[in-house]
């Protein structure tokens, strides 16, 4: 009877103990997942977005940040968000457009006249109506968009007219839309992952490369090209997008709160971006990198024939409703 009696004792002893540490365990700990590098806006700020997550659920969600493709690269983690490895992702959308192709319009050449078109986009009912699209064909939740920059091509060489780029080997993210722009000037796309990039540069496998400037310096792209060319031929964004799993598994306030959190992510990230840009061609003349201004006139020209060919996943419709965004 002792024995039974200190085996009752310490099973309650056991359950108060559980009880008292519930709230702590309950807490649920996000995955957020994305292939750019630590010190990068888009990382510092959705680290940041942790506490202010824990905040406003009251302990009950936080995240943990996995930048530099350490989850995988972007063809993984997009696949990911079904699979139940992430809960939430930074991605390009030629990226989300394999699932849902409307959406990929947003990152096509050419597609915006400039800054100022895009930040209407971003802000439309178009958006709001090609994110939900978005969902109902994956199940998955956008929640934000993040400018991520005009994207120039860097080479070994000046890049002043489309005629320059004739058989150029450029390497381009690994969607089929972002070979649009190498095949309108007649330059050779070759899709590699972002990872291998700069051992690609470097060992020759391609001439050339394209993505912003931000991107050019946190990737140190510039020190194994000699030259930058400001051609702005994507007015690039990423996609904040949430898993439907996550997403259906929280109640109506932490959904609320998350969306708000991730929302003041992209604009945190957005307005650096968007500083660092400003800034960075002088400081990249004075790593002795050539900075080649670009008439832009004849690349957009010899693109914008492409944007309702074979190569779009946007009807018409669509096009022109994003064409007269003002």
């Amino acid at each position: 009877m002792a024995y039974a009696s200190k085996t009752a004792a310490l099973g309650v002893a056991l359950l108060a103990s559980t009880a008292f540490a519930g709230p702590a365990s309950a807490e649920t700990v996000l995955k957020w997942a994305h292939v750019y590098e630590a010190n990068e806006p888009y990382n510092t700020c959705a680290v940041a977005a942790s506490d202010k997550l824990k905040e406003a659920t009251e302990g009950r969600y936080s995240i943990e940040v996995y930048p530099a493709s350490s989850l995988g690269k972007e063809t993984d983690i997009n696949e990911g968000l079904s699979l139940g490895t992430v809960d939430i992702i930074y991605t390009g959308q030629l990226f989300a457009g394999r699932a849902y192709g409307p959406v990929a319009i947003g990152g096509a050449p050419y597609m915006f006249r400039d800054f100022d078109h895009w930040d209407k986009y971003r802000t439309s009912d178009l958006f709001q109506e090609l994110s939900q699209g978005y969902d109902e064909a994956t199940g998955n939740h956008i929640t934000s968009l993040t400018y991520y920059g005009e994207r120039h091509v860097t080479s070994n060489k000046p890049i002043e007219k489309p005629e320059d780029m004739a058989g150029l080997k450029i390497r381009v993210p690994d969607a089929a839309l972002y070979q649009m722009f190498p095949k309108a000037v007649g330059a050779n796309p070759t899709p590699i992952a972002f990872a291998e990039v700069y051992l690609a540069l470097q060992q020759g496998t391609v001439d050339a490369q394209e993505n912003p400037l931000p991107t050019i310096q946190a990737k140190k792209f510039y020190e194994v090209q000699k030259d930058i060319n400001l051609t702005g031929h994507i007015t690039d964004a990423l996609l904040t997008i949430v898993s439907g799993s996550t997403w259906g598994g929280m109640d109506e306030a932490d959904r609320t709160a998350l969306e708000k959190i991730l929302d003041d992510a992209a604009a945190c990230a957005t307005e650096q971006v968007i500083k660092n840009e400003k800034d960075l061609v002088q400081w990249f003349r004075d790593q002795g990198v050539a900075v080649n201004e670009v008439d832009r006139k004849p690349f957009r020209e010899a693109t914008v024939k492409l944007h309702n060919g074979p190569d779009a996943s946007w009807d018409q419709a669509t096009y022109d409703r994003l064409q007269a965004i003002e």
